[in-house]
């Protein structure tokens, strides 16, 4: 099982990350997170970003997701190919190449979901905080969508208390861990 929070920087994809993690770990599966490869980038990212900047995180993050993949039952992906490529079509616009490349990893993933922009970006030492261009990366994003016609679930901006909880349903895996019945009396 491979899961991946996409959306635009800043949205709490990484907190969503270890939140998930925390409760796939309840249910017994054995889970990795693939961080977000852009914090090793040695090119520049965000609105200085070039092509093979974005060309190296792209790759990055299939190798991050392979290596995952061969140990652990569970994959929690932050970012997905998907919103990497967003940030490669925002700077230099579509590559047929990477069409390709994004179109045939994205059906890897067992399941992908959407975090909506609520706030501008917050300092972090590494995004960028312009809420413009936060905004117009969560677009190619949707546009992106559309284009590769992916499935996607998309978490309820208003709802963000039960955005794990709506994963876990999506997935089809318990909301709490079959085993506590047998310390609560419940069955």
């Amino acid at each position: 099982m491979k899961i991946a929070f996409i959306g635009s920087h800043g949205v709490g994809k990484t907190t969503l990350c270890f939140d998930l993690a925390s409760r796939l770990k309840r249910l017994d599966l054995g889970v990795d997170i693939v961080k977000e490869v852009v914090r090793s980038c040695p090119l520049p990212i965000n609105q200085d970003t070039t092509l093979e900047a974005q060309a190296w995180i792209i790759h990055t993050q299939i190798a991050e997701e392979i290596a995952s993949a061969t140990q652990y039952e569970a994959v929690i992906c932050d970012r997905s190919v998907l919103d990497n490529y967003a940030y490669l079509v925002h700077k230099v616009g579509r590559q047929r190449e990477y069409d390709l490349l994004t179109g045939r990893w994205i059906t890897s993933y067992s399941g992908l979901f959407k975090v909506p922009v609520l706030d501008e970006p917050s300092f972090d030492g590494m995004r960028d905080l312009s809420g413009t261009f936060q905004r117009e990366i969560d677009e190619v994003i949707d546009e992106l969508l559309d284009f590769f016609k992916v499935e996607c679930h998309r978490l309820d901006p208003d709802d963000r208390e039960g955005w794990v909880d709506a994963v876990l349903l999506a997935m089809g895996l318990p909301l709490k861990p079959p085993q506590i019945d047998m310390f609560t009396g419940g069955g």
